[in-house]
């Protein structure tokens, strides 16, 4: 059986929430609990003066990667409404070759 995964591209997501929001309504997870959580690691300047902002999001125990959509041929709701499309689902195999091609800024995840 092949198993799958969630690829996340750390470098472009702006911090929207939408993951969380869309994970939350589909689970009918309280406010105070979170299947997919958006952390944000805060602005910080190196020494050479660039400055240093990321969002994280990564799936919570919570996180099924919504198997009940998967199995009726839908994406995970995080996918689904990304805005800025960094989330991707996939097989573990297809999501390590978008990992091994961007090494930085990026992980992958399985529940």
């Amino acid at each position: 059986m092949t198993q799958n995964a969630l690829y996340i591209d750390f470098e472009y997501c702006t911090g929207c929430h939408s993951c969380e929001i869309a994970c939350r309504n589909e689970l009918g997870l309280p406010l105070t609990d979170w299947g997919m959580k958006v952390l944000e690691d805060r602005p910080r300047q190196h020494a050479d003066g660039s400055w240093h902002w990321d969002y994280l999001a990564y799936p919570t125990e919570n996180c099924d990667l919504c198997a009940d959509r998967v199995a009726e041929g839908k994406l995970p709701s995080c996918v689904q409404c990304c805005q800025a499309k960094v989330l991707e689902y996939g097989t573990i195999e297809e999501c390590a070759k978008k990992l091994a091609a961007k090494p930085r800024k990026a992980a992958v995840f399985v529940p």
